[in-house]
């Protein structure tokens, strides 16, 4: 079933793992991360508290979750159905631990992510809602879940269909179809900034669009922005969740490419 809230927050004691160089790089990553993450809140004028990180652990192995999670992580960001749900499987001991769906999702795999995801961070079309809390009705019916499915809507800042998203003009009544689902929870948004664009602006925009999301959706309060190289801009623009993979688990492994 769908775990409770994990520990999110970006800034917290990292415990010492015993093994592995890779655990002590992974360790040491995380206690660089964590430092920068609280910087940039310090900057910002922001409780670090309100940061959450996310590791995106796709293309890497199940025992780099199992090391993280012993240093105190309890939520991780995967992008390929495939691979997220082997992982699941594989680390179904661990508890309590929420797994984040964070990469573009077709309709037709919407039932087997409603069967482990905590949440979706790329919803972008209602056809894929729809999908979404059918594929949670039927978990939840099938004893696999017992909480509703969290959902992001991906908004796009360059409408390129490629990259994922919809476009701001279609936000509010992608927003007000999920909010009729009952099996989804509206809970902010996700964007990725535009190739080549000045992230400042891009984020500020983001910013703007959240803004009139949360007037419409009070609940909508989340802002998944941010990754290994932008973060600090997206902490300056409000985002509540960086999505941060190289930073923390290093290249990915050859075998990604």
């Amino acid at each position: 079933m769908t775990a409770g809230p994990g520990s999110g927050a970006a800034r917290g004691p990292v415990a010492a793992v015993p093994g592995s160089a890779r655990a002590a790089a992974l360790g040491t990553a995380l206690t660089g991360l964590l430092d920068r993450i609280a910087a940039a809140c310090r900057a910002a004028g922001r409780d670090p508290a309100a940061v959450r990180l996310l590791p995106v652990t796709k293309f890497f192995p199940a025992s780099d979750i199992d090391i993280l999670y012993q240093l105190g992580r309890r939520e991780f960001g995967e992008s390929r159905e495939q691979e997220a749900a082997a992982k699941v499987d594989e680390l179904s001991g661990l508890s309590p631990i929420r797994w984040h769906m964070i990469g573009r999702l077709q309709r037709n795999k919407a039932k087997s992510v409603a069967r482990w995801a905590a949440v979706v961070h790329s919803v972008d079309s209602e056809r894929l809602a729809t999908a979404l809390d059918q594929g949670v009705s039927a978990a939840r019916d099938a004893g696999h879940r017992d909480a509703a499915l969290r959902v992001l809507l991906q908004v796009s800042l360059d409408r390129d269909p490629g990259r994922g998203g919809v476009v701001p003009t279609e936000l509010a009544a992608l927003a007000d179809q999920v909010e009729r689902c009952e099996n989804l929870q509206l809970a902010g948004l996700m964007a990725i900034p535009p190739l080549d664009s000045e992230v400042e602006a891009a984020f500020a925009r983001l910013a703007g669009i959240h803004a009139r999301l949360r007037a419409a959706h009070p609940a909508a309060t989340e802002l998944s922005a941010g990754m290994s190289g932008d973060l600090e801009v997206a902490i300056a623009h409000g985002s509540t969740c960086v999505r941060v993979g190289t930073a923390l688990m290093g290249a990915r492994p050859i075998t990604s490419q």
